[in-house]
């Protein structure tokens, strides 16, 4: 028999009541609690105290007690908590209780883009039409912000709209007082990661409105910045920064703490967004996306429709999962889904071999003005894995000093870039067409990229040189690059999963390289071992193109105020063009062919154009109650979304009020055919007329009915049936996603307007 001293008892039952602790943390989880307010006692003077009531009545065999995180008065009824399993079981036999979902995450998705948007102060169209955006206010729901850049001044910015509710919280190195008339709102949110064991410190965030990271602060100045002269990234992209709706006002929501995970929690999310409603924002940008789920699940889904039913426009970025098809975010169509373009400003250097024999520009964004003279050029030649710069390839005694010329490993991209560095190489001349190259965290050595066909001139150059040398000239900035746009390669691309019968993503916007302000603190690039900090930086994503939507959004917004969210999305997808400035297809930069409506959408987006739409395709609440009641949702989940005690779905309907047209395939059939019923609203101030005209592929047979519609004046309406026939066997699919595509427009009879929606038809999944 062991025998146990008063020591060693001690000690086991102290080992016991570690074990017992961490046995209770690990059943203790975030929940958001979704309750029927409509059964809430009248004792109760408030949910909130309800809520607290049934948190405080709950009783746990581990001593452990609920903690309250946040209530929900706008995007949902109801609150989260920390529970364990046993209050999670007694909650759920409450009066009231309808769902309850674990907490998830969510993760985060520049400026030539006005002018490349066609947006000019001394010329008619959407700046001055929109009247910059004047005090209309714009939700950014990220990373937060920092205060101090010049792209939140407020020189000439009159003062804070009366209705603004909002508040400039102080935190950890963020004072109140950093919020002026430009940045009228901040707000920090981080109850949810917190418990789930995030210790937020100065060293990977701030407990406070302030972006730690930049992605916030990025978004926002795209959004609506003021105007910021010699903005530049360490010499290219000089100029004016300017955000879309420069005179719009910004509203900091943090949600977004960049740690080792770079997360958002659905809690803080739902939050964020429930604040912004309460403050009175007109419109919200989340460039973050969580989980595709069912809409109920969706923490942004939630939140957008409580908005919408407000008037306040939502923005989402698409993903960056491209270019595979079925791979989109933020797809419920109450948001308005942005995919990610280019836009024509590329930045490049001079390349000069042997003293003026050769003279090629390639791509580069390499941030020095480094002198590159008469240098040696050093090329594998006849040893395939020198040619490839594969790792540990290069001998440093042969490199050193030099410029090493390199073929594009499709297993490489940043590793050759490391490889010539770890050799100690002076910069390399790398040939590729590879779409990674776009990105400026690449070029942290003296590094040029070529296409194929100049570097086929460069190592014939080298071949027959005795003593090759070059010559290479940074900080070059191009404008008027062709073809732009592009769907950049990483944006995520359509059907959506979870509602495959709506197009997404909705429209295209700039989200390439784009500049804009930034936290600098942050170091996204170096150069050698040598970090480099900026107060403007470029970025590529979604992430930027959806700012980009937003601040086109607000100036609709400000010169239609009595627009509703649905108007201001149809405007921007039946004005969207489809041509680059080739005249030519909008290009999928990943196969340098022609992109379909399920890379971009109805097209993308064009502001002047969308300022005098003609006609709008608009939804009411209960078209998207319809359409939950369609897709055969409970009514416990259209009640989590809708907030609705009561409603009814005998007007089940898939087929939205929607400025686009989606036939699902089966692959098991040939022929499929499909009739859509549309309503179009007239929203300018005089009668008019629109005549249908269709372009269709083959195998695709579309009938509209009628083919002429009347409008007696402003807000009259017209009704029209669209029947698409699809014959597979008549038809070649464009992908395994996507069968054919074409275009229904409506024609102003003696007029000016263009009305034009995208018929795809696409492989259900």
């Amino acid at each position: 028999m062991e025998c146990f001293t008063p020591f060693r008892l001690l000690y086991l039952l102290l080992v016991l009541s570690i074990a017992m602790s961490a046995s209770m943390a690990e059943d203790l989880g975030t929940y958001i609690i979704h309750m029927d307010k409509s059964t809430m006692p009248m004792t109760f003077s408030s949910h909130h105290d309800w809520y607290l009531s049934m948190l405080s009545s709950m009783s746990s065999s581990d001593g452990v007690h609920p903690t309250h995180l946040y209530t929900y008065n706008h995007v949902l009824d109801g609150f989260s908590a920390v529970l364990s399993r046993e209050h999670l079981d007694q909650l759920e036999k409450m009066p009231g209780f309808l769902a309850i979902h674990a907490d998830t995450f969510g993760r985060f998705h520049t400026t030539r883009s006005p002018t490349f948007l066609g947006l000019d102060k001394n010329a008619a169209g959407s700046w001055p039409e929109g009247k910059f955006g004047e005090d209309v206010i714009i939700g950014i729901i990220d990373t937060g912000i920092w205060p101090e850049s010049e792209s939140f001044k407020d020189k000439g910015m009159g003062p804070v709209p009366d209705r603004w509710r909002g508040a400039c919280e102080s935190g950890v190195e963020f004072n109140s007082s950093y919020c002026n008339r430009k940045l009228i709102g901040a707000r920090s949110f981080s109850k949810g990661l917190k418990q789930q064991g995030l210790i937020i410190s100065t060293s990977d965030d701030y407990d406070s409105p302030r972006d730690f990271f930049g992605h916030g602060t990025h978004t926002a100045s795209t959004a609506a910045g003021s105007p910021v002269r010699d903005a530049n990234y360490f010499g290219y992209a000089k100029g004016t920064a300017i955000g879309i709706a420069p005179k719009a006002r910004l509203a900091a929501y943090k949600v977004l703490f960049t740690n080792d995970s770079d997360i958002s929690a659905a809690s803080d999310t739902l939050a964020g967004m429930d604040q912004a409603i309460a403050d009175g924002v007109d419109l919200m940008s989340l460039s973050l996306g969580f989980e595709e789920t069912t809409f109920e699940q969706n923490p942004i889904a939630v939140g957008a429709f409580a908005a919408m039913e407000k008037g306040i426009f939502v923005s989402c970025s698409a993903g960056n999962s491209g270019p595979e098809g079925y791979t989109m975010l933020n797809g419920a169509p109450w948001i308005t889904t942005i995919g990610a373009g280019t836009i024509d400003r590329d930045y490049a250097a001079d390349v000069t071999f042997g003293g003026g024999i050769l003279t090629i520009r390639g791509r580069s964004v390499y941030p020095e003005n480094v002198l590159v003279s008469n240098v040696s050029l050093y090329f594998g030649h006849g040893n395939r894995s020198k040619e490839l710069c594969e790792d540990f390839a290069l001998d440093p005694k042969d490199v050193a000093g030099k410029i090493v010329f390199c073929y594009f490993n499709q297993s490489g991209g940043v590793s050759q870039v490391r490889e010539v560095d770890r050799a100690g190489a002076k910069g390399a001349i790398i040939s590729s067409d590879s779409e990674f190259f776009n990105f400026p965290s690449f070029f942290f050595i003296p590094l040029v990229v070529v296409t194929p066909k100049d570097g086929d001139l460069v190592k014939d150059y080298i071949i027959k040189s005795e003593n090759p040398v070059v010559d290479v000239k940074f900080l070059i900035t191009v404008l008027g690059s062709k073809p732009a746009p592009q769907v950049a390669f990483f944006s995520s691309r359509g059907p959506n999963n979870r509602a495959p019968m709506i197009l997404k993503p909705d429209v295209l916007a700039p989200g390439v390289n784009i500049l804009a302000a930034w936290a600098p603190k942050v170091a996204l690039t170096r150069v050698g071992d040598n970090r480099l900090l900026t107060d403007y930086t470029l970025l590529s994503g979604t992430s930027m193109s959806s700012p980009h939507a937003v601040g086109v959004a607000a100036l609709l917004k400000s010169a239609h105020p009595d627009w509703s969210s649905a108007a201001i999305r149809s405007a921007l997808m039946t004005t969207a063009y489809l041509l680059d400035n080739t005249i030519g297809s909008i290009i999928d930069m990943d196969t340098g062919v022609a992109a379909t409506p399920l890379d971009f959408g109805a097209g993308h987006i064009n502001p002047n154009m969308a300022m005098d739409p003609g006609l709008i395709y608009d939804i009411e609440v209960q078209d998207y109650i319809n359409f939950l009641c369609g897709l055969n949702y409970t009514s416990k989940q259209i009640k989590i979304i809708s907030r609705r005690s009561k409603f009814t779905c005998d007007q089940a309907n898939l087929d939205l009020n929607y400025p686009s047209f989606i036939v699902l395939l089966n692959n098991n059939t040939n022929t499929t055919s499909y009739t859509f019923k549309r309503v179009l609203t007239n929203v300018v101030d005089s009668p008019s007329v629109y005549r249908a005209s269709v372009k269709q592929p083959s195998g695709m047979k579309v009938n509209v009915q009628p083919s002429m519609v009347f409008f007696a004046g402003k807000y009259s309406k017209a009704e029209f049936n669209m029947t698409v026939e699809i014959n597979l066997g008549y038809a070649r699919p464009q992908s395994e996603y996507i069968g054919n595509f074409g275009y229904l427009t409506w024609w102003e009879v003696n007029g000016t307007h263009v009305v034009k929606s995208p018929i795809v038809s696409a492989f259900a999944l």
